[in-house]
């Protein structure tokens, strides 16, 4: 059965994408029309797990609504019409930038009923936001369903009356009545009185208490106006949009600052180390001993704690690691991937804990922040391209890349420790096997487990239901968690170096990942919350084994005895 189920869910899966894509060429489409139909009907086959009670028409899914709502903009929920766009000069105007919660990513509110979304990062975030909004507009005609008495009159409910009284806050209520309001809206959404209750404390800010009563009341109203005829849903695809994705636009232009910053400092003939990851824990481990005045010589997490949590400890490590000659790329070509630039031969070791790998070597280091999903190709694929220089082609000379990032994992629990041997390419019979540097013996740990084998590279985190899951991990595959980027990376590495030859074949890879969630374990999804301080551990380890390798490929050779 569940074999069964995992193949009609890779096809809905599939079948999703291709959809979403024509409809972005096509340039617009309604939510409620035919296109609409096709796309929420296709999202309910899937039934993902981070969208819970989504396929239950009585109940409202009040996780996956938090989730999806701190990656869209504030506000999104009262508007009708949804346009994304490329970076098109609306920052030049009067408009406000929106930025939601969870995403970096720019959102303008153009009236009352328009909001416009910046799409920078690819057809991978044009997939996540349409899913996003898709389970929004499911949840919207369910409470609209439940809100309304479906004739040709739509009468509202009493509690929906209750809800809009406490919106419209002509009235003030007591803490008693505010109670009463929140058992009619319990009773709306088909959720229990302590189940409304912490959502509207987890929904509900000092300046906007109220929040999950207007975003509920909201929700409702569009979708009627829509139901209605009076003013239909509609997303548009901008022009400009259409003609910059899958061109390398942003990504070409970042790749081309990074080289010419090399350039300037005259670093682009070292030996270069590639690091996607944080933009923190490389740098903390090279730099916060001193600049906190601390003398330890092993990993200290829980420094490294204080630190994810005290600014101004971050701003101190931040501040000593720019006069250390660290060089800080603040991107501004559209791609959101800031850069640290890190000269070795300038690094003082003695007071981290490498100072006893003896490294000797004039290498670089440079670590970029997280791309998202296809992204992931074109930024790694541009920078590994040879530089023209004032009339000169420069090879890139990368001596290793390492990749290190959050994934869902299927084996263990949150906070736990990923090593691929592979990436499968999720929806197709792609696959990339790949030598991994880094071993399951380098993290032998009390607190921690890791685990290694092939790893699901997935069209989209919130697409993925428990069958698809389970067969992934339980068959043959035996794969060990899921991510956004790795078969997008490997993919512009192996172009690079074993078919284009723009860079050393001889070049060593890492990958490693931690468990932000257990997609399989409920209680332990995404939308159930982040990791905190737990994923302190497994970042500074995997960094710890990462900056290992790469000192140690730099070691100063110690002349035999004669």
């Amino acid at each position: 059965m569940t074999n069964s189920r995992a193949r009609e869910t890779t096809e809905a899966i599939e079948r999703l994408y291709i959809s979403m894509r024509h409809l972005f060429y096509r340039g617009f489409f309604k939510p409620a029309g035919v296109s609409g139909e096709t796309i929420r009907s296709l999202l309910q086959t899937i039934n993902p797990e981070i969208y819970g009670s989504m396929n239950v028409a009585s109940k409202l899914e009040l996780n996956g609504l938090m989730y999806v709502l701190d990656r869209l903009p504030e506000g999104i929920e009262e508007c009708a019409f949804i346009h994304l766009t490329s970076d098109e000069g609306f920052d030049k105007g009067s408009f406000e930038p929106i930025v939601p919660k969870k995403r970096r990513r720019n959102c303008y509110r153009i009236d009352e009923h328009q909001m416009n979304i910046e799409v920078l990062l690819g057809r991978s975030e044009i997939y996540d936001i349409l899913t996003h909004l898709t389970f929004l507009f499911i949840e919207a005609d369910k409470v609209r369903n439940l809100a309304f008495i479906q004739d040709e009159n739509w009468k509202p409910t009493r509690a929906f009356k209750i809800i809009e009284e406490v919106v419209k806050g002509e009235k003030k209520f007591s803490r008693k009545e505010k109670e009463v309001a929140l058992i009619h809206l319990s009773s709306l959404i088909g959720r229990t009185f302590d189940e409304t209750l912490n959502a509207y404390n987890t929904f509900g800010e000092d300046s906007n208490p109220d929040r999950l009563f207007k975003i509920i009341y909201n929700l409702a109203k569009v979708s009627l106006e829509d139901a209605k005829q009076t003013r239909e849903r509609e997303i548009h695809f901008s022009a400009i949009l259409k003609e910059r994705v899958g061109h390398h636009y942003f990504g070409e232009k970042w790749a081309q600052k990074v080289k010419e910053v090399l350039y300037e400092n005259d670093l682009h003939m070292r030996p270069l180390h590639i690091i996607s990851a944080n933009m923190h824990s490389v740098k903390n481990m090279l730099y916060a001993n001193e600049a906190l005045k601390k003398k330890d010589h092993k990993a200290d997490y829980k420094l490294y704690g204080e630190i994810s949590d005290k600014k101004e400890l971050r701003d101190k490590v931040s501040k000593y690691a720019l006069e250390q000659g660290m060089i800080y790329i603040n991107d501004k070509s559209g791609s959101n991937i800031d850069v640290q630039i890190i000269d070795l031969s300038k690094t003082e070791l003695k007071n981290t804990p490498f100072q006893d790998i003896k490294f000797g070597g004039n290498d670089v280091i440079m670590v970029f922040d997280y791309a998202f999903g296809e992204q992931a190709f074109e930024v790694m694929d541009e920078l590994l391209r040879p530089f023209e220089h004032k009339g000169e082609v420069y090879m890139m000379k990368v001596k290793s890349v390492s990749i290190m990032g959050k994934a869902g994992i299927l084996a263990g629990g949150k906070g736990d420790i990923m090593i691929p041997t592979a990436h499968i390419f999720e929806g197709t019979a792609d696959n990339y096997p790949f030598e991994n540097a880094l071993k399951l013996e380098d993290f032998k740990d009390d607190e921690l487990q890791a685990f290694e084998g092939p790893m699901i590279t997935v069209l989209g985190t919130s697409l993925q239901n428990r069958d698809i899951l389970s067969y992934f991990m339980n068959t043959s595959w035996k794969a060990i968690g899921l991510e956004m980027e790795g078969a997008h990376y490997q993919k512009a590495i192996q172009v690079a170096s074993k078919i284009r030859h723009h860079i050393t074949p001889d070049l060593f890879v890492m990958y490693a990942y931690y468990a932000s969630d257990n997609p399989l374990e409920t209680g332990s999804t995404l939308s159930s919350g982040g990791l905190g301080l737990t994923g302190v551990k497994p970042t500074y380890l995997i960094t710890l084994r990462i900056l290992e390798k790469i000192l140690q490929s730099g070691k100063k050779e110690i002349p035999a005895k004669k």
